[in-house]
């Protein structure tokens, strides 16, 4: 293998290359420079490389970003398009610009399904092919293989141009390949008797393909044939060819773009390497180049946006969590996040006077650090790492989890890995009833339940417990399986709190306690269902003290209208002397349990021989806002129901104060109006007509 000591060139031509080539490699843009010669020369170039990677040079002209986009919204297409492409791109960066501009993987998959891929992938060069395939699976199994022959294209001719230098590129596509593209890869590389002549010769890569399970013995060469002594006599050929300093130079300099397109991490390796190679080249004692062990950092599959601070930051979480953290977890959590429809935003810059320029997209971390949170949360530390292995070794299950998002990489992870099984797992599997999407209050803002206990309004401890069990009873988003073993497993996500959300939050604490709490009943049998993941508690917790602050304003509206002259009130016309108690305990023959009524009124004053009048209020503070038709029928017919069930007919009333049994002779449903009501509010009139139609007995009202 050719090394950079053999690019030498005389010493009285090094003074002019080392101002050349120190500038080109500083500000990103050159003719060709010449290779370095001497030992002050490599220091110098190496020192003030470290100094750019410490202070965070950046190029010229900075790329834009793309608007932000947060979890929950709709993802924006990979566009606009140009016009007539592919068909009428003119180069290879017009075939990319489109394809760079997906902003998620499922984004860049449905463009994929409109455009002839293989065709495209032919289009582009080698070095152009290798870069596309860092942005994701290519749909199409003919592009696939087509993206593999220019790979292994890329690795031979970077083998007789770059030396040393292409281990790194060789790590770069080891990373960013799937396993069964690499075996791919390899078998061709074999076939054509170049496995030994080049990957054969790299260590660290031997490594990395070892650690994804390829060992090179396992794909052994084909035998000699009479056309390799052509190819042999036309290596040497070339080789004496490229023995010239104008050739040294040319290739030098298309190498050295080459690592400035690579992310970060592996331009580091380059720079390390390069003074490895000037230390042998000037040091005759110092011959070994190190295990590189800098190169071997784990990545299983690789964005661009791998290189650009995200992997680090999102270590920095996983350390943080998780005590047991393996070196693996962060690039495996970043690899899920991307997948299971993490959003990234991709930038587009353009380099003064030279026109477009491809520029490395960039990750928004933190939408990606809830996204690898959700997804722990729901797999545990164990199950993202096997997900993402499962993941990295096969092109069809990227292809799964990039179009189906989080419940086909839940599915992929049931199934095993096998994709044909979890792919029949989500065409039988019900669809997970995510309920209502309530407005999220800022993180911070929801106090511990013990701030809302009102003694002096009835709402004790031991009913705010009641209200909020019923509240997570009829929750509807999504919850963790009620099984005990992997609840146990999951219990290392509750060390520490998602991204987002500060130290010491009281409904985190909380939140710990309930899923504590609901582990220990479905272990004693007392529980049917899984605890709310944590996105889903929360928005049930809010919802359930926006309830409570509508229910005292219901309160309070009530004792005015009480006070008011018969004849004037609004809401309790049917009474003399209205009594009004809130939360008060309810208890109905046959039925187990005791309920809690918002409101009770009771006639203090009944005419004789009869029994006072009784009639209950139900609150409640529904999001409506983005529901219609059969949905909200349904909501309001589910509510009308319970109301009547548990506050109508005969009643016990549990109050200390009021020891009796009476029928209540009317259950009125009142619900919070305002922003949370439907924007059709002909689906309103529509859905309260239909429950008043299937509960009688219920009276439905909006304030």
């Amino acid at each position: 293998m050719r090394t950079e000591g053999s690019w030498a060139l005389p010493r009285s031509e090094r003074g002019g290359v080392l101002a050349l080539l120190v500038g080109l490699l500083l500000t990103g843009c050159a003719t060709l420079p010449t290779p370095p010669g001497s030992e002050a020369f490599y220091q110098q170039r190496a020192h003030r490389r470290e100094l750019a990677l410490r202070w965070g040079a950046r190029p010229s002209a900075p790329p834009r970003l793309a608007q932000r986009i947060e979890p929950g919204e709709v993802e924006p297409p990979c566009g606009p398009l140009p016009q007539g492409w592919p068909q009428h791109a003119d180069s290879d960066e017009e075939l990319l610009v489109p394809l760079l501009g997906c902003p998620s993987v499922g984004a860049y998959l449905a463009l994929q399904r409109d455009v002839d891929m293989a065709l495209l992938v032919e289009r582009l060069d080698d070095w152009s092919a290798v870069q596309l395939g860092t942005l994701g699976p290519l749909v199409d199994a003919q592009a696939s293989r087509t993206l593999v022959a220019k790979r292994a294209s890329f690795l031979l001719q970077a083998s007789r141009d770059y030396g040393a230098y292409a281990q790194v590129f060789a790590l770069f596509i080891v990373h960013t390949s799937f396993d069964d593209e690499l075996e791919q890869l390899l078998l061709l590389l074999a076939k054509d008797k170049e496995l030994s002549q080049t990957l054969g010769h790299m260590e660290a890569v031997r490594q990395e393909l070892e650690r994804r399970g390829l060992k090179l013995a396992a794909f052994p060469e084909r035998a000699e044939q009479r056309s390799d002594v052509l190819r042999g006599l036309g290596k040497a050929a070339a080789d004496a060819l490229n023995s010239s300093a104008v050739s040294q130079g040319a290739r030098y300099a298309n190498m050295a773009a080459h690592l400035q397109q690579l992310p970060p991490a592996y331009q580091q390796a380059a720079w390390a390497l390069e003074r490895a190679l000037a230390a042998e080249h000037f040091s005759p004692a110092n011959t070994a180049l190190g295990a590189f062990d800098q190169l071997t950092f784990g990545v299983p599959l690789g964005f661009y946006q791998l290189g650009v601070g995200t992997a680090h930051g999102l270590g920095e979480l996983v350390q943080r969590q998780y005590e047991q953290a393996t070196r693996e977890l962060a690039p495996a959590a970043l690899l899920v996040a991307l997948y299971a429809q993490g959003k990234a935003a991709r930038s587009l810059g353009r380099a003064g006077g030279v026109g477009a320029r491809l520029s490395l997209p960039e990750l928004r971390l933190e939408v990606l650090r809830n996204i690898a949170w959700q997804m722990t949360e729901r797999l545990g530390v164990e199950g993202v790492g096997e997900l993402a292995r499962y993941m990295r070794a096969s092109r069809e299950a990227a292809v799964l989890v990039g179009a189906g998002g989080e419940r086909a990489a839940v599915a992929l992870w049931e199934a095993q890995g096998n994709v044909a099984r979890a792919q029949a797992w989500l065409a039988e599997a019900s669809s997970e009833r995510p309920g209502v999407p309530e407005p999220k209050a800022a993180a911070g803002t929801l106090g511990a339940m013990a701030a809302l206990v009102d003694e002096a309004a009835g709402l004790s401890a031991e009913v705010l417990k009641a209200k909020l069990q019923w509240a997570e009873l009829e929750a509807q988003g999504p919850r963790l399986p009620g099984d005990v073993a992997l609840l146990k497993k999951l219990h290392a996500t509750l060390s520490s709190p998602p991204p987002g959300v500060p130290e010491g939050y009281a409904l985190w604490e909380e939140y710990r306690a309930y899923r504590q709490a609901r582990l220990t009943e479905l272990e004693q049998g007392q529980a049917a269902q899984g605890p709310l993941r944590w996105e889903a508690y929360e928005q049930m917790r809010g919802a359930f003290a926006r309830g409570l602050a509508f229910e005292r304003a219901m309160v309070e509206l009530l004792y005015a209208d009480a006070r008011l002259p018969r004849a004037q009130r609004q809401w309790l016309q049917d009474f003399h002397h209205p009594r009004i108690e809130t939360h008060v305990g309810l208890s109905k023959p046959g039925i187990p349990g005791v309920r809690y009524a918002d409101v009770l009124v009771i006639e203090e004053q009944p005419p004789a021989g009869q029994s006072p009048r009784v009639e209950t209020f139900s609150f409640k503070s529904r999001y409506f806002a983005l529901l219609e038709g059969d949905a909200l029928n349904a909501q309001m017919t589910t509510d009308a129901r319970a109301a009547l069930d548990s506050y109508g007919g005969t009643v016990d009333i549990r109050r200390p104060s009021i020891r009796l049994s009476a029928t209540v002779q009317r259950v009125r449903l009142v619900y919070e109006g305002g922003m949370l009501l439907p924007q059709k509010r002909g689906d309103l009139k529509t859905a309260m007509g239909k429950a008043k139609t299937k509960v009688p007995g219920v009276e439905i009202l909006v304030r």
